[in-house]
This record gives C-alpha cells, structure tokens and sequence, in this order.
C-alpha cells in the first residue's frame, strides 16, 4: 500500500462525533515519501499534502511505520517506545488519533 493509499484510508475512517468541537491540525512528515496533514474542524476531516505552518502535533516516522500503525499490526504507543514514531508539539494530541479515526 502507498503512503497515498494509507492516508486515504485513514481519511475514509474518520469518525466525524469524535471531532466535534475540535480543532487540530495532525502533520505526518513520512521520513521516505511525501508529508501530509489532517486538519480537523468541528466535525470535519480535510487532508492536504505537504507541510502545515503552525500543526498542533507533528508525528515523524517512515512509511513502513505508518502502514503499521493505520492497518492495526503495529500498537503507535509501542512504536514510540521503540523510537519508530517520533512526535513534537502536544504529544497528548497523538493519542487522540485512535478515538478520531477507526484503525483497522
């Protein structure tokens, strides 16, 4: 699966009622592939390539990782541990990523 494909996927597995009243930016900067970000408003999820000025949460790691992570194999809490998946700025953020979106 591509970097493109998985986002798309997370993008499609929004959950709308978990972002209500939210407003958050998710940057994703893929170490082998392109960055992308999720701004979530409200209720609503837009996902735009490349690089966000002022994200909330930014979340480094490789595009084996994120795979990984969006497909259920890898648990993120246990990527981070192992130093798979870096985050900077409110690191509290990332956790949220599970109650917006349906990670299977």
């Amino acid at each position: 699966m591509s970097v493109d494909q998985v986002f798309e996927k997370l993008e499609k597995n929004f959950n709308p009622e978990a972002a209500k009243g939210l407003d958050l930016v998710f940057q994703f900067n893929i170490e082998d592939d392109k960055n992308y970000h999720l701004i979530i408003n409200d209720g609503t999820c837009n996902l735009v390539e490349g690089d966000h000025e002022d994200p909330s949460v930014t979340l480094i790691m490789n595009s084996e990782t994120l795979e990984g992570i969006v497909s259920g194999e890898t648990d993120g809490m246990q990527a981070f541990m192992a130093g798979q998946l870096r985050a900077e700025g409110d690191m509290m953020l990332a956790t949220k990523l599970g109650e917006l979106f349906t990670l299977n």
